[in-house]
């Protein structure tokens, strides 16, 4: 990319590379590793004025396969936090980003604007919340198997191999759309819209005052 001065990387962040929780220590650490790497290297960009572009997604709870091989010690099958989201809206929101990198970074999932603007506001508030709900929410009812098989050590898709294909076993308890990012990736509607709700505020507090 740097001799040709041009193109686009798009990073796979988390929302939890912003609010980290319990049992996933490796993970948030892995993902805050992201968000302090691209912004050094947006930095060094920048400071050689090239035209390589990079951007991050910062992602939502996903349905895909990896709950089903994770090593866990938990008592109960491990599940993502919910509300959860199909491969599919995370795949739309990365293609998105790199048609359209010049933005420091999109959110895909509601679920992500709330806990990373939750994170801004008022972290120690979200500690204690976390600290009584992140466990039971990211286990299902159903008892974990004993002695099931994980990737931790090789693949879980064995010598021969084997597509899992994209998603997970959580379909019943996924959504296969965002509006959060309908509207991030159309800004412009979504400030018409702020803008009319915010004119339509005023008038009708104008006409209230008047009756008054």
């Amino acid at each position: 990319m740097q001799p040709r001065d041009r193109g686009t990387i798009v990073q796979v962040g988390s929302a939890l590379g912003e609010r980290s929780i319990p049992l996933q220590s490796a993970y948030c650490g892995a993902k805050h590793a992201i968000n302090g790497f691209t912004s050094s290297l947006r930095c060094e960009l920048r400071h050689q004025n090239s035209g390589v572009h990079v951007t991050v997604v910062q992602m939502p709870a996903v349905n895909t396969p990896q709950f089903s091989w994770v090593r866990s010690k938990l008592p109960k099958h491990p599940q993502p936090v919910p509300p959860i989201y199909q491969p599919e809206v995370a795949a739309r929101g990365v293609l998105f980003a790199a048609d359209h990198p010049r933005k420091r970074e999109y959110w895909v999932g509601a679920s992500t604007a709330a806990t990373i603007l939750a994170n801004r506001i008022a972290p120690p508030v979200l500690d204690r919340y976390l600290a009584r709900t992140g466990y039971g929410s990211q286990q299902t009812p159903q008892l974990a198997e004993p002695g099931r098989p994980d990737n931790l050590l090789q693949a879980a898709d064995g010598t021969k191999g084997h597509d899992y294909g994209p998603r997970g076993v959580f379909d019943d308890k996924s959504h296969d759309r965002s509006a959060q990012l309908w509207l991030a990736q159309h800004a412009r509607v979504s400030f018409g819209f702020l803008a009319g709700a915010a004119v339509t505020g005023v008038l009708v507090a104008m006409r209230m005052g008047r009756r008054r």
